[in-house]
């Protein structure tokens, strides 16, 4: 019997992380890949330790995240010039690197993104290889469930022992003496501030998590609909929303945001539409329009990808794509305007606060180790936890850098 979690690491082993044999052979040669980044390093710098144990300073051409790396073997450098982040996170869980702190590393990579340019992606027949493997994650009615199931339906007793009380897995917003759960309160009511929500308001949420936003709402007087395609989000949303005496005001539907077509008088979705993927963002959109009515409200909160970094990104599917979240796509947000705007839904009031999202992470990583310290995560095996805690490294480190952002924004559709 599969241990929990088997399938994400066996899913992400099926793509493209080194190059064989030929790579071997001529991985020592691959010092030349240090000479690149020396050069094309605009800001921060790496201490990198060699596998002959010699030491180099790689960067330090302006300021920016410093990082320590200890390089083991030079075959690590060939699965990062050949096959990108999953390679180079296949070269981390064989050992053939090694940080202290692995995050500096990743917001290095990101706030230097423009100028690294293809350097630590994917290429050639790999590149073409992982996209297409990417693309068979396609989000269509049936692929949507599958790729959601994977990841969500790890099971409620797993997340329960890293999120806050609240189960929110989204940004928190954070003041001064927040602890986490505060800050996703903050957040929540934030985003519901968005929508001035009046007593028998209908509102439907997209995405709609293990229940913490509908609660809330339904306490500011809404009927609520949440839609989500996980059965355990589903079962403990419906728990939770029956111990607060609100099941009369929210239904919890399994049911794709495709397939609604219903009149609502506000529209919430937190960090669902990273789930889509490209191909699908216009239904997205056209699912919002339909079902809001005129000179009603939307508020979303999105996670976007540097717009000038975007093509490449699109191009090269990522670590994350690979092991976290199949079919999944950070947003291009200019692209993602103008979609709005060609269904007569605006783009007002836009809060990006990307830093929060670091700290979240942060924490969440945390919470983590102390729940695999003290035996409250079970049936998963090291390499899965292992995976785990590179997965919310890397992201932390994507914040940090700037290159990727998290933001809340309202839409009002056209009266």
């Amino acid at each position: 019997m599969a241990s929990r979690g088997a399938h994400l690491v066996r899913s992400g082993s099926l793509f493209v992380n080194g190059s064989g044999i030929v790579g071997r052979l001529f991985a020592r040669g691959m010092e030349s890949l240090l000479d690149q980044l020396d050069e094309k390093l605009e800001v921060g710098g790496i201490e990198a330790t060699l596998p002959d144990g010699s030491r180099r300073r790689i960067g330090f051409h302006g300021d920016g995240p410093v990082a320590v790396v200890q390089l083991n073997s030079w075959y690590a450098l060939v699965r990062l010039a050949t096959s990108g982040s999953i390679g180079w996170y296949r070269a981390w869980a064989k050992g053939e690197w090694s940080s202290p702190d692995p995050v500096p590393l990743f917001a290095l990579f990101m706030a230097n993104g423009e100028s690294l340019g293809d350097i630590g992606r994917a290429k050639g027949s790999a590149r073409w290889y992982n996209a297409l493997r990417h693309r068979r994650k396609d989000n269509d009615l049936v692929g949507a469930r599958e790729n959601i199931a994977a990841h969500y339906d790890l099971g409620n007793d797993f997340y329960r022992e890293w999120l806050d009380p609240t189960m929110n897995y989204s940004s928190a917003r954070f003041v001064d003496g927040d602890d986490l759960e505060a800050a996703q309160r903050r957040k929540v009511s934030l985003l519901l501030d968005r929508l001035d929500l009046q007593p028998g308001m209908r509102l439907l949420e997209i995405g709609c998590g293990w229940g913490s936003l509908a609660i809330e709402a339904a306490r500011r007087g809404a009927e609520v609909v949440g839609l989500t395609l996980s059965a355990e989000q589903k079962s403990w949303a419906e728990a939770k929303i029956a111990a607060a005496e609100l099941s009369d005001r929210i239904e919890i539907r399994m049911q794709d945001y495709r397939q609604i077509h219903e009149e609502f008088d506000a529209i919430a979705s937190v960090e669902m539409v990273e789930a889509v993927g490209e191909k699908w963002w216009p239904a997205y959109m056209d699912s919002i329009a339909r079902n809001l009515k005129a000179g009603g409200k939307a508020a979303l909160q999105f996670i976007s990808m540097n717009h000038r970094l975007f093509d490449g990104y699109a191009r090269n599917p990522d670590f994350i794509q690979a092991y976290i979240f199949p079919g999944g796509m950070l947003i291009d947000e200019p692209r993602f305007e103008g979609l709005a705007g060609e269904r007569s839904l605006s783009w007002q009031d836009r809060d990006g606060f990307g830093l929060d999202y670091a700290e979240t992470l942060k924490i969440w990583r945390e919470r983590y180790d102390a729940a695999v310290r003290e035996g409250r995560l079970t049936g998963f095996e090291e390499r899965f936890h292992n995976l785990w805690r590179y997965y919310l490294m890397y992201c932390e480190g994507g914040f940090r850098g700037r290159g990727i952002d998290v933001a809340q924004v309202t839409m009002v559709r056209a009266a």
